[in-house]
């Protein structure tokens, strides 16, 4: 059985890359209507944060066993 945090970290990787491919798909076709930081692109930002975030809880639950 594997520890939440390893799920948590498969869930946070996926939700990063989509966060992140949004983010670029804005940058390349900006929308008609600009947000007050919509010139530094918090969603790519955040989303490779998320993917690293995630990157690290997956590695170091990967191997880790719960035994009730």
């Amino acid at each position: 059985m594997k520890p939440i945090w390893y799920f948590i970290g498969i869930i946070l990787m996926i939700f990063g890359f989509l966060i992140t491919v949004t983010g670029i798909y804005e940058y390349v076709n900006p929308p008609d209507r600009q947000t007050v930081l919509s010139n530094i692109h918090p969603s790519i930002w955040w989303g490779t944060l998320m993917i690293l975030v995630g990157i690290l809880f997956y590695i170091k639950n990967k191997n880790v066993v719960v035994r009730e």
